[in-house]
């Protein structure tokens, strides 16, 4: 007779991102919170990458000593982790709202992109024990979602899903990399561009760089060469993924994992039903961010310089 199978103990930043860590019985209350402490962890970092954040740093901001964090959250790997996991969000309903797979996906990549362009230290995490959390499992799963009707198999859309997300980290890798240089040059985008052209053009040479120099003179690195590397890549791994998929037996569709009596359990129905809310709510919170953004971006416009 074989053992019973044993329940991990989670580590406790996993355990706080899924709200089933005991909280602290004694200390400051009310004034301070988890969530607190991860939104200002989340805010500093936003502001000045992700070095200048550290327990002192938080407790600062937030008028408390370093030991008052501590009774919330014990190591600063955890507060790393529980800062990812909040900047990371949720999926935008876009993704469940496309026409098909292929859009679907797509509007997945340029989501996270627009995650990595709101918190650009978050590429300096590492990813570990990222998908163990809520926010990061809910991503993988609309990505496996998009993928549904695509004919691939479990772990063929798993690894689709990896390879994109991939793709994303290095995009945004690539974008700070250039803000950083912009900055160096006080945000002249412009001047960034003719320089790097030029350092280019002097270079890279015919003899020693032959197909590099054909792309150079062809005008590939300057400014205004028309198309997004970024996109053409994108719709490149698509068509791919799409070629497979039309090329090999479509995947039978899998059983339910939960019988009946669970799936149709009055709690379970319930919690379905609260977290139906939940995104409705949060929909329309990005829905009012976008409205926001757009209005400041107007004003910012018709102001003088």
């Amino acid at each position: 007779m074989s053992d019973p199978e044993i329940e991990p103990e989670l580590p406790r930043g996993i355990a706080l991102a899924w709200g089933i860590a005991a909280h602290p019985q004694r200390g400051p209350k009310r004034e301070l919170s988890l969530e607190r402490i991860v939104d200002t962890a989340v805010e500093i970092a936003d502001e000045g990458g992700l070095a200048a954040v550290s327990m002192s740093s938080v407790a600062s901001r937030l008028g408390f000593t370093p030991m008052s964090l501590y009774r919330y959250v014990s190591a600063k790997e955890d507060l790393l982790l529980l800062m990812n996991e909040q900047a990371m969000g949720v999926p935008t309903e876009r993704v469940r709202e496309a026409a098909d797979w292929r859009e679907a996906l797509r509007v997945w990549c340029h989501d996270q992109l627009e995650m990595y362009r709101r918190h650009a230290w978050m590429l300096d995490t590492t990813m570990s024990t990222a998908v163990t959390t809520p926010n990061n499992m809910a991503w993988l799963d609309a990505g496996l979602g998009a993928l549904a009707q695509s004919g691939l198999t479990e772990h063929e859309k798993v690894a689709a899903c990896l390879m994109m997300m991939a793709q994303v980290r290095w995009q945004a890798q690539i974008e700070r990399g250039y803000r950083s240089q912009a900055e160096a040059l006080g945000g002249d985008t412009e001047a960034l561009d003719r320089q790097n052209a030029s350092v280019l053009r002097m270079l890279v040479s015919e003899a020693e760089f032959p197909y590099l120099r054909r792309a150079v003179d062809a005008g590939v690195f300057h400014p205004d060469t028309e198309g997004d590397p970024f996109t053409f890549a994108l719709h490149r791994s698509l068509d791919g993924i799409e070629k497979y998929a039309a090329e090999r037996p479509a995947a039978p569709e899998p059983e339910p994992v939960d019988p009946p009596e669970v799936v149709g359990d009055k709690r379970v129905k319930e919690a379905i039903k609260a977290r139906r809310e939940a995104e409705k709510t949060l929909r329309d919170a990005r829905k009012r961010e976008r409205e926001a953004l757009q209005h400041a971006r107007e004003r910012a416009v018709r102001s003088p310089k």
